[in-house]
């Protein structure tokens, strides 16, 4: 009896990161692009203050154009190894919490029968938290990567590390972990609970199928496209910035050191110089690859439950 209540308990964990993983796979070069466009055009620094592209579209042409196809793949292995444990703990936390929730008599509300929203909201928001904190160093070595893509910085996974970390420490692993817990809170506290009840309202015209999975995360998408942009301008930002600068294998002091002291100075400083709308750079290649990702991972996670 232990044995199955253990099998039981892990499998939403694995579940989940088998997903995440394969839906990082489909639409990793949207979020390249999404990337590309969040640190462009910031006019206290230098080093990416041109606007080199014009939009999405504009960002995926230009980088296969000059840099090649694999560049759109700059960053890949951080973000799976983020997803593996991102993905793992985020979706097997907030399935376990509910399942506790539910068995506590927190998560079902016994005048009308149906989740109670804030129960979701609380477990979403704990396991983004969590999972998120965890996982800040692949999302750190994901961005320096993607934003230098195949050009004369372009790296492998481990000499990135290795170069955070000997030049920039611990500390520069975690750089961004408040907005990143942040963003991650947001996202999961809107996509999670409204797919649970999209899903839910839409029981009666699709039933538990593969078009209900598509069309409740595709409005969840939508959601946490919205909420979560702002906190993703910042925290791309601040991933991205370095202490030291090295050409070819020589360190140098970096010619602005700490543009941004931390989340509210890099929001203020992006709206003074850049203006409001500036915290929706890559909104676009954001909600375009949250919709196909949330598909790919919650009609991948249906499936697997089956099983």
């Amino acid at each position: 009896m232990k044995q199955e209540m253990g099998d039981k308990s892990i499998k939403p964990f694995v579940y989940g990161g088998v997903a995440s993983i394969i839906a990082e796979f489909g639409t990793f070069p949207i979020d390249t692009t999404k990337t590309r466009l969040q640190i462009q055009g910031q006019k206290i620094d230098n080093t990416f203050s041109q606007l080199r592209y014009r939009g999405m579209t504009d960002a995926f042409i230009k980088i296969s154009r000059e840099e090649g196809l694999r560049a759109l793949y700059s960053g890949i292995w951080p973000a799976v190894l983020r997803q593996a444990t991102y993905g793992t703990i985020k979706f097997g936390t907030y399935y376990t919490l509910k399942s506790i929730a539910n068995e506590n008599g927190l998560l079902v509300d016994p005048d009308t029968g149906t989740e109670r929203v804030w129960g979701n909201i609380l477990c979403a928001a704990a396991a983004g938290a969590i999972s998120s904190a965890i996982a800040n160093p692949t999302d750190v070595l994901k961005v320096r990567m993607q934003v230098h893509g195949k050009g004369s910085q372009h790296q492998s996974l481990w000499a990135c590390f290795h170069e955070i970390y000997k030049y920039e420490g611990v500390r520069g692993l975690w750089r961004g972990v408040g907005p990143t817990a942040q963003r991650a809170v947001v996202i999961a506290s809107v996509e999670l609970p409204v797919y649970d009840f999209c899903k839910l309202q839409l029981m009666g015209m699709f039933g538990d199928h593969v078009a209900n999975h598509f069309v409740s995360s595709f409005i969840a998408s939508l959601g946490s496209a919205i909420a979560s942009t702002p906190i993703d301008v910042i925290r791309t930002r601040l991933m991205n910035q370095r202490h030291v600068t090295i050409v070819n294998g020589m360190v140098t002091t970096a010619a602005t050191q700490k543009i941004y002291t931390g989340s509210i100075d890099c929001a203020l400083q992006t709206v003074r110089n850049e203006g409001l709308l500036a915290l929706y750079k890559g909104f676009i290649p954001t909600w375009v690859r949250m919709g196909p990702w949330n598909v790919i991972f919650f009609i991948t996670y249906e499936q697997l439950k089956k099983y």
